[in-house]
């Protein structure tokens, strides 16, 4: 169930950290140093969608790829620098809620703030980034560190800023969602190895075959999901814009404030 709310909620401006940090709590499970891992290496799976979606983009010349290491560093900052304060946030519904609903009522007017312009009334809207505009794109992606943000939506805004179309904006944050999410999983499987060297652990039995399982049935699961979301996501915002998810970002951000007001515990502790 983690794995279909993750290939949906991946590549939609709705945020796919947070809506797994909701799911978890909704299904009773306890934030264990393996629950952890498991929302953050079966992203992975959700990415893999974009080898095989735009599997022919990925043969281009070295000067895509420099842009994409370009715009990766500054999360890679952000994520060593304040890794413990992130984790921290992960287990913070409050923080979601509160974020749902801020990039939501963003979302109900980047269509105004960023209109597309129309090539057949001299209009030249831009397709590729530059190293400057893919920079800034990068620097709008460390929003996300915060859970609620969206990885995806702070990364599309920040390629509409720089006067990309809806289409290319959303498809450089795919692109730029593999190294991102790839070196996310990569530290925390070296964190769940270190901490438990430090507890003393057998590490030839840190997983479990029940674990294992659970890791590849998640990333399966997450990868198909995702291939037919990317698929309908890119087709739908390039004809209608960004309304509808942040109408949906109020919704589920606002009844997530209610239920906490009215005392119910959401809290991951």
């Amino acid at each position: 169930m983690l794995a279909i709310v993750e290939g949906i909620t991946e590549f939609l401006p709705i945020s796919s950290t947070g809506h797994m940090v909701i799911a978890s709590k909704l299904l009773g499970m306890a934030p264990t140093p393996f629950t952890k891992l498991f929302l953050v290496v079966i992203q992975l799976g959700a990415i893999l969608s974009v080898l095989v979606v735009y599997w022919k983009r990925f043969f281009q010349s070295i000067d895509f790829y420099l842009k994409l290491l370009v715009a990766f560093l500054p999360i890679v900052v952000v994520g060593l620098t304040f890794k413990k304060y992130i984790d921290a946030l992960l287990e913070s519904v409050n923080t979601v809620a509160v974020m749902l609903l801020l990039g939501g009522i963003v979302l109900l007017f980047v269509d105004k703030w960023f209109p597309q312009e129309d090539p057949k009334e001299g209009g030249h809207p831009v397709t590729n980034p530059s190293f400057k505009e893919a920079l800034i794109i990068g620097l709008f992606q460390c929003l996300a560190a915060v859970p609620g943000v969206s990885r995806s939506a702070a990364t599309i805004i920040g390629g509409l800023t720089q006067k990309l179309t809806r289409r290319a904006a959303a498809e450089f944050a795919f692109f730029l969602a593999m190294p991102t999410m790839a070196a996310a999983a990569a530290k925390d499987v070296y964190d769940y190895y270190k901490d438990a060297h430090e507890q003393g652990v057998d590490l030839s039995h840190l997983f479990s075959g029940t674990e294992i399982k659970l890791l590849v049935i998640g990333n399966v699961v997450a990868f198909v999901v995702a291939l037919l979301a990317i698929r309908l996501f890119v087709g739908f915002v390039a004809k209608y814009g960004f309304r509808a998810f942040g109408i949906y970002r109020i919704i589920v951000g606002g009844l997530l404030l209610l239920m906490l007001g009215m005392g119910l515990n959401l809290q991951l502790v």
